[in-house]
């Protein structure tokens, strides 16, 4: 408890924008339920969690110097899940809905969105610093250009196939079947083009206003 006390501490000004849009999310949550008495948004939370993964993933890999290969190890789990930070964005599907509420709806929406993609560009940043100490700043910045399309390609895999982070250990032959699929035949999966290239866009550059507006230090 003391060791949570001091990095909460000593990260407090990186922590509170992500922990009051956050908590902001959870409360307009908890009074919808209040409201309608309908648990279907609850899903919310579930992947709210899964944005904060690659979050805690690339905090926890910043605490202290480690060596190449623990780095490499961590940054693929990271990159396994990052996709779930800005996932959120495609929950707006969701407003038509037959017991949605159009404008309280698409505003909490918006506020969990938003909090996805808060942990995407911090723990993006994070990852870039360690990735600096390690790796010519070449690499670096094909590898960064190259991230928000994956990740856009890792939405598309989820929202569209159904896919989750964990599959890729739990059935890695029929996710590669499907990736070689979409890879192999492009015209024949205009949407998982799409979608990659709309997300790769959107989040390339939300990263790049991030990084020169120094939002986060």
């Amino acid at each position: 408890m003391k060791k949570i006390k001091q990095f909460l501490f000593n990260h407090f000004e990186q922590l509170f924008p992500i922990f009051t849009v956050t908590a902001i999310g959870l409360f307009l949550l908890m009074i919808r339920l209040k409201l309608t008495l309908s648990f279907f948004y609850l899903f919310l939370v579930w992947n709210l969690f899964l944005a904060w993964v690659p979050l805690v993933v690339s905090f926890y890999l910043s605490r202290k110097k480690i060596g190449k290969p623990k780095l490499l190890l961590g940054s693929l789990v990271w990159l396994l899940f990052l996709p779930n930070a800005p996932y959120i964005l495609t929950d707006f599907i969701h407003l038509n809905h037959y017991k949605s509420l159009p404008i309280f709806d698409g505003f909490m929406l918006t506020v969990f969105s938003i909090a996805g993609l808060v942990c995407y560009l911090i723990s993006v940043h994070k990852m870039e610093r360690l990735w600096n100490v390690h790796s010519s700043k070449k690499v670096i910045r094909i590898f960064l250009f190259m991230l928000p399309f994956a990740t856009g390609f890792g939405i598309y895999l989820g929202r569209f196939l159904r896919w989750n982070s964990w599959d890729i250990v739990q059935q890695p032959m029929v996710l590669l079947k499907d990736i070689a699929k979409i890879i192999i035949f492009p015209g024949q999966h205009g949407l998982a083009w799409g979608t990659t290239l709309a997300f790769g866009i959107l989040l390339w550059f939300l990263y790049q206003f991030f990084k020169k507006r120094e939002l986060y230090n």
